[in-house]
């Protein structure tokens, strides 16, 4: 699945004009049933005691929807739920077909009781350049968009999507979309091949006047497990959603991945010279950072690699991890049209301890930007049995830098790798302004390791442009394919800056 096709087609969805009617339907809600706190996990339970039945497929005539003829149906707004009330969102609703071969379940509760949303084409704007299509019991949305007055009262912005497998997307007020959370990520690199589980139902807390949030639960399904999730999501600079889970295995599960966190990364300072292209820079998040339960914060630079690599950092109870998008300036990548400078980055924290395991970085070779390639996640340690349930919090902070900052050793905000002249290859590794950065560099006491090669012991220098100390080293690899390096500025003992970690492979 192209996430990045998905990504363009919500952008011009979201773009396409409305045709004026005299009058809107508006989204309509079926018969209702009882629904409370636990209705999601008594029902994602029961899920789980039966095999794994999928849902039954929409019809081919939507399945058959091309790209274009995709972009030729879009939701008008004015049908929005809870539109022309005093309800502080709105929710739109997306058309089925192309990527999307089944419906998912919407439903919204209001006193105690849940309605579906009937499906109706009469919501839907379209040219007449879209085919005819049939209509039949199978068709429903395929997810839903989250609006709220993040700017200008009366002026409904959207700031979440929930559409695809279990992914969803959000942003901090004044981004565009980049990267994308899931629900669960389940057997990520294994050679016999990755399982995607769906969110098939949603149910939205119909909210009060005033409400700065909004409550969606979600029930997930897979042939590993089943599962119930909710979210309470707050729109913001920094877009904040709580989430809720339930695992409960179907079969023994031994590669899950909690929190999952969904990116691209084409290419950047540090290899630069396999593509051929005006920008600089090309990326919606440019490092792994991790918090991890022993105090040490680690910057890990993302690479795209010629041949699938699977990192894995392994820690007992981390507190964050996240991918982040640390250039903001325009400069940086020199794109009018896709403008990753605005992208959000996505920081994780467990809501309670973790136990063991890895926080786990997945990149895959990719040529293009249309590409998701990069996946990062924490992997337990341990299986979870068949007939086992597991639950876990965790919140998921979507905004231009949003893993805490107070007290954190200096950041690393940029990593450019070349050749020299003269042989090998040199690092130059700018870490930011701090008042903690003495006058004299040379009482700064530096870290470079190297698995393999030859290494200098590095230099650091004053970055007349940025005021922050640059790191360089030089490193021959001789006949090593592969280095995994390590390095860090200190102080009087003291960590100065981050860990900085980066695997250089030969191209």
């Amino acid at each position: 699945m192209l996430r990045r096709d998905i990504l363009k087609a919500l952008a011009a969805l979201a773009a396409a004009p409305s045709v004026a009617l005299a009058e809107e339907p508006g989204l309509q809600t079926g018969e209702g049933t009882p629904f409370d706190a636990q209705t999601v996990v008594s029902r994602a339970r029961a899920l789980s005691a039966r095999p794994y039945e999928p849902r039954p497929q929409i019809p081919e005539s939507w399945r058959n929807l091309t790209y274009d003829q995709y972009r030729k149906i879009w939701f008008d707004s004015r049908n929005a739920l809870w539109e022309n009330t005093d309800r502080p969102q709105r929710i739109d609703v997306f058309p089925p077909g192309l990527y999307f071969p089944q419906a998912v379940e919407i439903n919204v509760v209001e006193a105690g009781v849940a309605r579906p949303l009937t499906f109706d084409m009469g919501v839907f704007d379209t040219t007449d350049k879209f085919p005819d299509v049939t209509i039949d019991d199978t068709l429903g949305y395929s997810g839903l968009r989250l609006r709220a007055e993040l700017e200008d009262p009366g002026i409904f912005q959207e700031y979440a999507v929930f559409q695809g497998a279990s992914y969803f997307r959000g942003i901090g007020t004044g981004e565009i979309y980049g990267l994308s959370a899931r629900g669960l990520a389940l057997k990520t690199g294994d050679p016999s091949g990755e399982e995607f589980p769906d969110f098939t139902a949603f149910w939205l807390e119909t909210p009060k006047p005033g409400a700065g949030a909004v409550v969606l639960h979600a029930l997930l399904d897979s042939p590993s497990c089943s599962g119930a999730w909710r979210f309470d999501i707050a729109h913001g600079e920094t877009l904040s959603m709580q989430v809720s889970a339930t695992i409960f295995a179907r079969e023994e599960m031994r590669h899950v991945g909690i929190a999952p966190l969904t990116s691209m990364f084409l290419f950047d300072e540090t290899m630069r010279e396999r593509f051929s292209d005006f920008r600089p820079s090309v990326h919606d998040s440019d490092g792994l950072l991790i918090h991890n339960g022993a105090g040490e914060v680690i910057w890990r630079p993302l690479a795209n690699p010629l041949s699938l690599q699977i990192s894995a950092f392994s820690d007992t109870d981390p507190r964050g991890f996240g991918l982040m998008q640390r250039p903001r300036n325009f400069s940086d990548f020199a794109d009018l049209e896709a403008l990753y400078h605005k992208r959000p980055a996505l920081w994780v924290t467990p809501g309670e301890d973790w136990g063991s395991g890895a926080v786990t970085l997945v990149e895959i070779p990719a040529d293009l930007e249309i590409y998701d390639n990069i996946v990062a996640y924490w992997r337990p340690s341990e299986p979870l049995p068949a007939g086992a349930e597991h639950s876990m919090t965790y919140r998921l902070d979507w905004g231009a830098d949003p893993a805490p900052a107070a007290g954190m050793p200096l950041k690393v905000l940029s990593t450019a790798i070349g050749g020299r002249p003269e042989g090998g290859n040199i690092v130059a590794i700018d870490f930011e302004d701090s008042a903690l950065v003495p006058e004299d560099l040379d009482r700064l006491d530096i870290v470079v390791r190297g698995s393999a090669g030859d290494v200098t012991p590095g230099l650091v220098q004053r970055n007349p442009d940025t005021n922050g100390p640059r790191l360089a080293f030089t490193f021959r690899p001789g006949e090593a394919d592969l280095i995994e390096f390590r390095a860090q500025l200190r102080l009087d003992g003291a960590p100065l800056s981050e860990v900085w970690l980066y695997r250089w492979t030969r191209a």
